[in-house]
């Protein structure tokens, strides 16, 4: 018995042995591998590719031309002659303001003038046969001229009391009624012409030289919802704001369908030229107070951080105008878990060969 005994112990001890062993170099395997230290994350290659950038601002839709009808003189009403919401043309007759006393010393004034032009010609018949001094002529000359300007005063105060649309377009809601008392100031209507509409807003100085008159831009509003509105730049101001810096930038829309209207808030988008751009995902960014920053992978799949310059953006992704070549291996996803000169593997794929990139 006794040797069986010794025998079974030697050999439990034996099993113990090399168990233990193979737990030792297990954790050596992965290392020699890789995997123990490195982090699992997503890489990528930065490329150049074509880009169509956009520049976004927002602005406010003004009428082509705009006015507020009031009167010019204090007067009561007469007649309206139009109704609210009304497309007028230019010089139409919107309201009359009663005129009788104005029409009565017109008609006298106009007396006064058909008998100074009685007395003109009478008296030019007679200095022409030397039979009254030249001065009594002269006179007479005067005052026809005299009775000439008090009518043509009188007319001009009656056309005050005549209030016409000053260009074509579309009124807003009527505000008086006939037998108001209205004074100088007094808002009777508002008048718009809004055939074609313009938007100004604003623009950072940084964009300015991707800017230019008939530049075509597209613009949105919450009003329309899916529709885009075309335009194109008009006018750029000559000066910038030196606290926004900022210029004002004002941009034309047709409006045959009158669906803009004044006031709106009007979302631009601005179209620039294609051209070749280094973009990235911009998960790839890590920003810490003012910079930013992307990991790089080297060919021995460490990563180290390094400082960028960003430029547009759009559908995800960024431009990297400095800091970062075309070809470079960066990673995408998993950035929060690194540090410099960590190792890293392609998640799901195991460790990379050194060198590898995965676009």
């Amino acid at each position: 018995m006794m040797p069986k005994s010794r025998f079974a112990v030697a050999a439990v001890l034996l099993s113990v042995a090399f168990l233990s062993a193979c737990g030792k170099s297990e954790p050596a395997g992965r290392q020699a591998r890789g995997g123990a230290s490195a982090v699992p994350v997503t890489t990528a290659v930065a490329r150049e590719e074509a880009f169509v950038g956009a520049v976004s601002a927002v602005g406010t839709v003004s009428a082509r031309e705009s006015v507020t009808v009031t009167a010019k003189v204090s007067e009561t009403v007469q007649r309206v002659h139009f109704e609210s919401g009304q497309q007028v043309a230019r010089g139409a007759v919107l309201v009359t303001l009663s005129g009788q006393q104005q029409q009565a010393a017109l008609q006298a004034a106009e007396a006064n003038a058909e008998e100074a032009e009685r007395l003109y010609q009478r008296n030019r018949q007679l200095v022409e046969q030397q039979l009254i001094a030249r001065a009594s002529f002269d006179a007479q000359v005067a005052s026809r001229s005299a009775t000439r300007a008090q009518v043509a005063q009188i007319r001009a105060q009656l056309a005050e009391r005549v209030i016409r649309a000053p260009f074509s377009g579309v009124l807003g809601i009527r505000q008086v009624s006939p037998g108001a008392l209205v004074t100088p100031g007094t808002v009777i209507t508002t008048l718009d012409d809004i055939s074609r509409v313009y938007v100004d807003f604003p623009l950072p100085e940084s964009q300015l030289a991707l800017l230019g008159v008939g530049q075509r831009l597209l613009g949105t509003t919450v009003a329309w919802p899916g529709r885009s509105f075309e335009g194109v730049v008009t006018t750029i101001n000559t000066r910038i704001d030196p606290v926004s810096r900022a210029v004002m930038v004002r941009a034309d829309f047709a409006n045959p369908d009158r669906a803009l209207r004044p006031g709106m808030l009007f979302n631009i988008q601005l179209q620039q030229a294609e051209r070749t751009a280094l973009m990235v995902p911009e998960i790839a960014l890590t920003q810490v107070g003012r910079e930013r920053y992307v990991w790089k992978v080297d060919a021995d799949n460490k990563v180290q951080q390094s400082p960028v310059e960003t430029g547009q953006r759009e559908a995800g992704k960024v431009e990297i105008v400095q800091g970062l070549k075309a070809g470079e291996r960066i990673v995408v996803e998993g950035v929060g878990k690194l540090r410099n000169g960590q190792r890293v593997v392609e998640a799901g794929g195991g460790a990379e060969e050194p060198g590898a990139a995965k676009p």
